[in-house]
């Protein structure tokens, strides 16, 4: 295949590769930029071309690389890599610590609202709580998988209206601990 020949087929790619590029991207600025890439890319290495294969598939590929290598780039230079001793650059960074008085004065009065319930409510909530599954709490327990679903949502249930009580309503409280 001739150069001009080359160059005549692949220009009549540029529509297909510019929508491809932007369908990668997401951004009609990196789009042209990538699409310029691989035009370049391919022009340059028109000699690993191989007459009677497809263009528009090859060009693709090209792109797909391309766009794949630059995103790779981007994530390692996003990546910190700290080779001194204890890795103290990293462990010194600006740790801020924020006083979350209000919050730890909210989560006490929620434990004491937890604690006021009756155990036949409490136990199952807090453990669903803690991360057991409904069935495990009813084996536990030994009661129905049914009385431990009823049970931790009655829990709730009293839990919103304790909250309610307390703050006046659910919304308060959520807004209060943000």
């Amino acid at each position: 295949m001739s150069t001009i020949e080359f160059d005549s087929n692949f220009n009549k790619l540029t529509v297909p590769l510019h929508s491809f590029a932007y369908n990668l991207t997401k951004s009609e600025e990196d789009a042209k930029d990538l699409y310029q890439e691989t035009a370049f890319r391919a022009m340059t290495n028109r000699d690993k071309f191989r007459p009677g294969t497809n263009l528009k598939a090859w060009s693709f590929t090209i792109m797909k690389n391309i766009f794949i290598n630059n995103y790779r780039k981007k994530m390692k230079r996003n990546t910190i890599i700290d080779q001194t001793d204890n890795m103290y650059f990293i462990n010194s960074g600006g740790t801020s610590i924020h006083n979350d008085a209000g919050k730890n004065i909210m989560m006490k009065e929620l434990e004491r609202m937890i604690t006021s319930l009756d155990d036949s409510i409490r136990i199952p909530f807090m453990q669903h709580y803690i991360g057991y599954k409904y069935q495990e709490i009813a084996d536990e327990l030994d009661l129905p998988l049914g009385t431990v679903k009823s049970r931790i949502f009655f829990a709730r249930k009293a839990l919103k209206e304790k909250i309610k009580k307390h703050y006046g309503s659910v919304e308060i409280a959520r807004s209060k601990a943000m």
